[in-house]
């Protein structure tokens, strides 16, 4: 016993440490909202606040509208994140069971996107987004996400896994492809769904940039949309700043809690993006 905890000793004390330095900033930035705008850069800085106060929060909540940002944000979120798994998943089903040479040259394709910037084809994106009326609409923020290639690939490489005398079983028994789909395929792969819902809701609720080009009309704003629209040209009142965005985080948190589990286990997104 011993033995173990000199071995396993100074690794536990470094990951301390790490946890200890990644929570400090975060600590102070919550802590922060609590402080008064007088109080936020007086010196000697102090981690802990002095005056503890609720105004920033009560005044970012009647300022602005946070129920129309929480449900417009939501609303891109859910239907979204629905609609990016169910098609990231039929596509995967197709390009793992399905045989043909052009299938395997699309998945290249596909993956060959993952090494664009996302910032290369927001141009393009935006024309086919303006000419189809999406304009200043939802769903023009909706629309260009729903396809992505860690999706496809997460779901494909799961599919490949399942033994393809499954659904020859299901094909003698005369089971169609839609509903061998629906009833045997999808159920196997509901921890590959869990895991690309969780993170596709995460991008989804953090995305910035796409909205700034799609939206300019206020009552459709995202929440980072609004979050930046309390940032003026030259005065920013920090703890209505602060306060706000602690806001914003706690939808994040308590999806953090809830699917805890699902998110410790999904080391298959690092490395890769939206």
């Amino acid at each position: 016993m011993m033995t173990k905890l000199r071995s396993y000793g100074p690794a536990t004390l470094l990951l301390w440490v790490l946890v200890l330095i990644y929570l400090f900033p975060v600590a102070w930035f919550i802590l922060s909202s609590f402080k008064p705008g007088s109080e936020l850069f007086s010196l000697p800085l102090s981690i802990l606040p002095e005056n503890w106060t609720f105004s920033g929060y009560i005044t970012a909540w009647n300022r602005f509208n946070f129920a129309q940002y929480f449900f417009n944000t939501g609303l891109v979120a859910v239907v979204t994140t629905v609609l990016t798994v169910f098609v990231s998943a039929m596509t995967g089903y197709a390009l793992a069971k399905y045989k043909a040479k052009w299938l395997s040259i699309f998945f290249i394709c596909i993956l060959a996107t993952t090494m664009l910037p996302t910032e290369v084809i927001m141009p393009s994106t935006f024309v086919v987004i303006r000419d189809l009326g999406l304009y200043n609409q939802l769903a023009g923020i909706i629309v260009p996400s729903i396809i992505t290639a860690t999706g496809i690939f997460m779901f494909r490489q799961y599919f490949k896994t399942v033994p393809d005398e499954l659904l020859e079983a299901a094909r003698i028994d005369g089971v169609g492809e839609i509903r061998a789909f629906f009833s045997i395929m999808l159920p196997l792969a509901k921890p590959i769904a869990v895991t690309l819902a969780i993170f596709s809701f995460q991008w989804r609720w953090n995305d910035y940039i796409w909205p700034l080009l799609v939206l300019n009309d206020p009552n459709r704003y995202t929440l980072q949309l609004a979050l930046r629209s309390i940032v003026g040209a030259d005065n920013i009142d920090w703890s209505v700043l602060l306060s706000a965005s602690v806001i914003s985080l706690v939808p994040m948190v308590i999806l953090f809690f809830v699917f805890q589990k699902q998110i410790m286990n999904a080391d298959m997104n690092s490395g890769l993006k939206d």
